[in-house]
């Protein structure tokens, strides 16, 4: 076995390993991996994506990328199959996420490190994170049917009004996020929560690629308080599989909070995919945060994994 730097990956194919992956994503978590796939291949073939593969006798077997955002480098991705004569799959994750650690912390400007691996299991892989200095945060993937019974109607004060996500959102949504992230434990794990301009590029992100599956803007809603004329809360959905969605944001800002508009933005957004004939809903929350696990389990979201986000400061 050999570890290749995928900054000269041009005569190596990851499409196979790719294809599988995309078969393991979609049978654990319902999510269609394709256009993350494609992403991937489009800056392999750019050599714009650096990261490091696992190869036996020619054969990619396995690999792991970051990128470098600034003064960070987020761990984006590791996979490795594992199918018959190949070396044993656990030990070829620790050893590629072995190189991609100690790359990421010797690198010249960077001083933090993120990961989240939603598709292991938590500690799966925490050991190589763990014995480097890294904090682990245990998250919890749920889902819920959207077959069954229809919430219970939320009522609300009169002053509030919910209505669908437009473009001329940007702006406010990011000061919301900033605000309502501020001293929570997800500011932490995600450190563009702590800055508008930091709020505007995850926005972005979300909004206008499909690295955390298609942007639907008509399960996409605002919260805005009618006499301060303002914006107080989010939900933003996107569409992972052709009938699944994934909330990828939903805050409140703090002063607004105990009044049911977290409930009345997730039923807004249950209401659309419902009425489009959608079959799932997802979303993913850190452990420690217990009033958002307490509020997604009683709107009966259920639990289907456990997985680490990693956060090193150096």
């Amino acid at each position: 076995m050999e570890i290749l730097d995928l900054r000269h990956f041009s005569s190596v194919d990851l499409r196979p390993l790719l294809d599988d992956e995309t078969q393991v994503w979609s049978r654990l978590l319902s999510w269609d991996y394709s256009g993350s796939a494609d992403m991937i291949l489009r800056y392999v073939d750019a050599k714009i994506l650096p990261g490091y593969a696992a190869v036996d006798r020619g054969r990619v077997f396995g690999y792991s990328f970051f990128v470098y955002e600034g003064s960070k480098g987020v761990i984006g991705d590791l996979y490795v199959t594992n199918g018959n004569r190949l070396p044993d799959a656990r030990q070829v994750e620790l050893r590629l996420l072995t190189h991609v650690i100690e790359t990421l912390q010797q690198s010249p400007g960077i001083h933090r490190v993120e990961a989240q691996l939603l598709a292991h299991e938590a500690n799966a892989v925490s050991r190589p994170f763990l014995d480097t200095g890294f904090q682990r945060h245990p998250r919890l993937f749920m889902l819920l049917a959207l077959g069954g019974r229809s919430p219970e109607r939320v009522s609300m004060h009169p002053d509030v009004e919910i209505r669908p996500w437009a473009e001329g959102d940007y702006q406010p949504s990011a000061a919301v996020i900033t605000a309502a992230y501020r001293g929570h434990v997800d500011a932490q794990i995600n450190d563009q929560y702590n800055t508008l301009s930091g709020s505007l590029r995850f926005l972005n992100n979300i909004v206008r690629f499909p690295g955390c599956g298609v942007f639907d803007a008509d399960s996409s809603f605002v919260a805005l308080d009618r006499k301060a004329k303002g914006l107080i809360g989010l939900i933003l959905c996107s569409r992972v599989r052709n009938d699944v969605g994934h909330v990828t944001q939903v805050c409140v800002l703090p002063e607004y909070r105990s009044r049911r508009i977290g409930e009345s933005l997730m039923a807004a957004t249950v209401g659309s995919l419902r009425r489009r004939n959608f079959s799932l809903l997802s979303l993913t929350v850190t452990e420690a945060n217990a009033r958002a696990v307490a509020l997604y389990r009683r709107l009966s979201f259920d639990t289907k994994r456990i997985f680490d986000a990693f956060v090193w400061l150096g």
